[in-house]
């Protein structure tokens, strides 16, 4: 089968590669669509992560069983299904304690296994999500980061009437933005430098969208909210995002990072200490899939406002990494498997 393999940075290259093994439990997916991931944008332009052990990109990705193995009870031939990557151990600490996105011995499509930049995968039955028939594959290539938004949002302090920040209006920052809307945020800043994506945030429902290259966000956030909001999300990753999140939050508030960084950050803990202000991470998602299959299905959260490209698996450097590199009007690209 064709699939876009990962050798280093800036190095992605699409090429034959050998079909996984249809074992007991497990089924057959041809992929439809699969959307480029912040995570694998830090991977071309930052090199590898440590745990990846198989070069087959791709963990967030939809399509369609075209065959099932013996041991498969729940999904069938011809479903339509979105694919949750992570694999955990359930044995460990973590896993026990509830903790199922922060096990260190589980495994993931895309990183330890042949992921969905490729013809087919094959998963595990219990990794695989049918599809409602109203929703379409586009969208179930939307349900992973749409988990991580709802996730970071849920793990929050953020409660029905409170104000939110979030700097980076990227696909996981306008994800973040439909979640704190959906749950009950009043007022919503959004920071970001890409007038197209900003112009995107106010459609979606935030109350301000600032371009912190002429204003002042932390001052503005401060004036309008009576000294700052009650969380600010980080969904950028950089110094600047991260200097401003802690400022803008009230005395009490959380500064809630959702980001990957891919530099360390210079950080005073004054900035925390007098105000007691939270600090606070987010990682992955654990056991919510089905809940944000029916936000996606329902429109509570609209997946599809987040596309801006798709594009052929062969293209899926330039037009997808490096677009994602140079256009900062680019938000959710997906690689369509039938173009």
């Amino acid at each position: 089968m064709k699939a876009a393999k990962f050798y280093g940075i800036k190095d992605i290259r699409v090429e034959e590669a050998e079909m996984p093994a249809l074992e007991d439990g497990m089924v057959k997916v041809k992929v439809e669509y699969a959307g480029i991931c912040g995570s694998d944008m830090h991977e071309y332009v930052g090199g590898a992560y440590a745990f990846r052990t198989q070069p087959v990109l791709g963990h967030e990705f939809a399509g369609v069983v075209v065959e099932v193995a013996n041991g498969v009870s729940h999904i069938k031939v011809g479903d339509s299904v979105a694919i949750e990557p992570p694999i955990p151990c359930g044995k460990c600490a973590n896993c026990k304690r509830g903790y199922s996105n922060l096990c260190k011995h589980g495994q993931s499509y895309g990183y330890t296994i042949s992921g969905g930049f490729a013809e087919f995968a094959v998963i595990k039955e219990e990794n695989v999500y049918k599809l409602p028939e109203n929703m379409s594959l586009e969208l179930g290539a939307l349900v992973e980061p749409t988990a991580v938004a709802v996730h970071a949002v849920r793990q929050s302090q953020l409660k029905l009437g409170d104000t939110a920040a979030i700097f980076g209006a990227g696909p996981i920052g306008l994800l973040v933005l439909q979640a704190v809307k959906a749950a009950g945020a009043s007022e919503i800043f959004v920071v970001e430098v890409s007038d197209e994506r900003r112009q995107k945030a106010v459609e979606l429902g935030a109350t301000h969208a600032i371009n912190p290259i002429d204003t002042d966000a932390v001052a503005f956030i401060r004036e309008k909210t009576n000294g700052g909001v009650d969380v600010a999300y980080d969904a950028a990753g950089v110094q600047a995002t991260f200097t401003s999140g802690v400022n803008s939050v009230h005395p009490g508030g959380e500064f809630k990072i959702v980001s990957v960084w891919e530099k360390p950050v210079e950080f005073n803990p004054n900035a925390v200490v007098s105000p007691e202000v939270k600090i606070s991470g987010s990682f992955a998602y654990a056991s919510i899939f089905p809940e944000v299959i029916r936000l996606l299905a329902s429109g509570v959260i609209d997946g599809n406002a987040v596309i801006t490209s798709e594009i052929s698996l062969d293209d899926i450097v330039e037009k997808g990494f490096e677009a994602l590199t140079k256009d900062r009007s680019q938000c959710k690209i997906l690689v369509n498997m039938n173009l």
